[in-house]
């Protein structure tokens, strides 16, 4: 069976990416990998450019003194790495969740992500990483690069999990909407939720036909969708939507524009994950 993978930094998200995880788990039978990636910085060695002034005894006995604290560093980022991985596992199993593993892996968290996530159905993520007390307006520096390079959905966790209810489809006509769309209909996931599906623009045939197509589509899988065109700007229509009506679950496809394009006019996907209290789950 597909597998979940979940990554942990330590931050105050890594709880809940733990308890999303074993939600998902419970309701999906999938098994969970939590992985943590330790960063070449994490591991580099100290900089070694030292002075020609120097004496030659005393350069060599500063450079073994800058080795040693060079393993050791490494020694330690290991090491906790492995009690991040370890509390991790202990939270997610407390849940009831049992078939759970761990993996630790040094190098850069997207490449990582690209060689592994082949027998994965899905990614879950902490909105923001260790800087989160911070930078509560920013996005973990990582987040947006796996978002746009994974092939996988890739499930954002709040900061604080709640249990789920209903759900969102913020729906754009669009491959990747259309693809969210899919599995909801197919997925284990969402039975027995509530689904709304919106919208955000111009109520014209086209428009309207596109809704139609969507709720057919969840209706056949057994979904009673409620269903809106609204006029406006997606992210505020959206995020309006979301706080007034109680939604628990924000689905909706990811970076519909080139990442070139969104640093100009902005991005509807990352000002969702920014401004959305609720989790959100991201379809490419």
């Amino acid at each position: 069976m597909p597998k979940l993978i979940a990554l942990v930094d330590g931050s105050v998200y890594s709880r809940s990416v733990c308890d999303h995880a074993a939600w998902i788990a419970k309701r999906t039978g999938s098994p969970i990998e939590i992985l943590h990636v330790l960063g070449r910085r994490e591991t580099a060695s100290a900089p070694t450019d030292l002075s020609g002034s120097i004496a030659l005894g005393a350069r060599s006995t500063l450079l073994a003194e800058l080795s040693a604290l060079d393993e050791q560093r490494a020694k330690l980022a290991q090491k906790r790495g492995r009690a991040i991985l370890d509390d991790a596992k202990a939270a997610i199993e407390a849940s009831g969740v049992t078939d759970v593993a761990i993996k630790l892996r040094l190098g850069d968290i997207v490449e990582t992500i690209a060689e592994i996530e082949a027998d994965a159905d899905m990614l879950v993520i902490g909105k923001r990483g260790e800087g989160a007390d911070f930078a509560k307006l920013h996005l973990g520096s990582n987040l947006e690069r796996i978002a746009r390079s994974s092939r996988r959905p890739v499930f954002v966790a709040s900061r604080a999990f709640k249990p789920i209810e209903n759900f969102l489809i913020a729906f754009d006509g669009g491959a990747s909407s259309m693809k969210a769309v899919g599995h909801v209909a197919r997925s284990r996931l969402f039975e027995g939720l509530s689904c709304r599906l919106l919208l955000v623009g111009q109520n014209t045939p086209e428009s309207q036909k596109r809704l139609q197509d969507a709720g057919s589509i969840l209706q056949a899988g057994g979904y009673s969708v409620g269903a809106d065109i609204v006029p406006g700007q997606p992210d505020a229509v959206i995020a309006r939507t979301v706080e007034t009506e109680g939604i628990d679950l924000l689905v909706m496809g990811a970076y519909g524009h080139s990442r070139i394009r969104s640093l100009v006019i902005g991005s509807t996907t990352t000002e969702m994950i920014r401004s959305c209290k609720v989790p959100v789950l991201l379809f490419r």
